[in-house]
């Protein structure tokens, strides 16, 4: 596909064809501290809402008052030490790290089916000295670097379109499934990095009937992964009627409804929460946003979807003004797996999806969970002191109007779609 200009522009360093990445090359300047503020606001009304539940999540397993408190505390001061220096590393580091990344992720996950012990039927965790560990965060890390540099080198080749691309790619989406869905039976994780393949292939040009095609094999065999399963056919029979066995199969689903409902418009207060005492299943990690809707209300369940939205504004900003094709992609894998996963846990809350064990971003209680989305925002913060500040209001306009990056133009005037 031949490449097309948008307009005349000045143009930057031009990226040579043996080079996948010139952000450490690029000019320096001031990041984007807005990404942080809304990163601070998230990690605080997490703390602030396991804080007040502590005492009613505890009272039944017989632990301290603040135990899940001081542990959400701790993952947070382990999530500054991984951020600062992840915003410090410099991207180049990331793209030596792709293939020992996914070596590691693989090995953890056999390690976690096989070593585990399983939770609910599900093998997604690994104890190490009293400390849970989430195979799947590092999965997820994992593909964006990997994959943001698979689609790099296929883009200085000129093999987006070819067939190559598109059976990677595959592979990988199958693989991914295999091991998340099938050996550690963790569907909505398996769901969220689907759609991180899926939306980095977009932004990189993969041609748009071979995404088609590759989302309606992907349909096919998470229907087929739901099918096999009586637990995740009672997942789905309960979101289409969640109100039928409210006791038994549907009872996290009608009592997320029923603590999302009780908030009303401003909420019950901080230390009111009811349904935190033994009626709402995992309510500092699943359904927190249920438990925030209870205590806030509507009005602070918008706050709290509102400084969501504000950082992935930041985030799609950081990426559309990337100064590199792996920059950009690896910002762009890192908004998709944000956002989705985000989406998935408010709409599992309020009965727009299936429960789906998704945990929310900086806020739900769990270590694993907020150190690696906040070294996911620690890249971006790095990623954010090359952007092209001349470029960035042109570049947005571009964005919001074709709603692709692959409109953007690359350095030396070249479109992104010209894989």
């Amino acid at each position: 596909m031949s490449p097309r200009r948008l307009g005349s522009r000045r143009p930057t360093s031009r990226q040579s064809s043996n080079s996948t990445t010139l952000t450490d090359s690029a000019r320096k300047h001031r990041p984007d501290y807005m990404l942080v503020l809304y990163m601070t606001f998230l990690l605080g009304i997490g703390a602030v809402t396991v804080y007040a539940i502590s005492p009613g999540i505890t009272a039944a397993q017989g632990l301290a008052e603040n135990f899940f408190s001081y542990k959400q505390l701790t993952a947070i001061a382990l999530g500054t030490v991984f951020f600062l220096i992840a915003s410090s590393m410099k991207i180049s580091t990331w793209h030596k790290l792709e293939k020992p990344l996914l070596v590691s992720a693989l090995v953890v996950a056999l390690i976690v089916r096989f070593m585990g012990d399983p939770v609910n039927g599900a093998y997604r965790w690994l104890d190490i000295g009293g400390i849970s560990f989430q195979a799947a965060e590092l999965i997820k890390l994992s593909i964006i670097v990997w994959l943001a540099g698979f689609l790099t080198r296929m883009r200085v080749e000129k093999k987006m379109q070819t067939a190559e691309t598109f059976k990677t790619l595959a592979v990988l989406s199958a693989v991914t499934l295999f091991i998340v869905a099938g050996l550690q039976s963790d569907l909505g994780s398996a769901a969220v990095m689907l759609c991180i393949i899926g939306f980095m292939a977009f932004v990189a040009g993969l041609p748009f009937k071979k995404l088609v095609l590759a989302g309606a094999v992907a349909l096919v065999l998470v229907s087929f992964a739901i099918m096999i399963s009586p637990y995740r056919r009672d997942r789905v029979s309960t979101f289409l009627n969640p109100t039928a066995d409210c006791q038994n199969e549907g009872y996290q689903a009608c009592q997320a409804l029923i603590t999302v409902g009780s908030g009303g418009m401003f909420g019950k207060g901080l230390g009111r929460s009811v349904q935190a005492y033994g009626y709402l299943p995992e309510a500092a990690n699943d359904s927190i946003f249920a438990i925030i809707a209870e205590k806030y209300g509507f009005v602070g369940t918008a706050i709290v979807i509102g400084i969501f939205v504000g950082l992935f504004r930041r985030i799609k900003a950081v990426a559309v003004s990337a100064p590199d094709d792996y920059s950009r992609l690896l910002v762009s894998g890192i908004l998709a797996w944000l956002s989705v996963q985000m989406m998935i846990n408010v709409g599992a809350m309020i009965g727009l999806l299936p429960l789906k064990g998704i945990t929310l971003p900086f806020v739900s209680y769990g270590g694993t969970s907020i150190i690696f989305v906040m070294v996911a925002i620690g890249i971006v913060f790095q990623v954010s002191r090359y952007t092209d500040l001349s470029e960035r209001s042109h570049k947005r306009r571009i964005y919001g109007k074709q709603g692709r990056a692959t409109s953007t133009t690359l350095s030396g005037g070249r479109a992104w779609n010209e894989g």
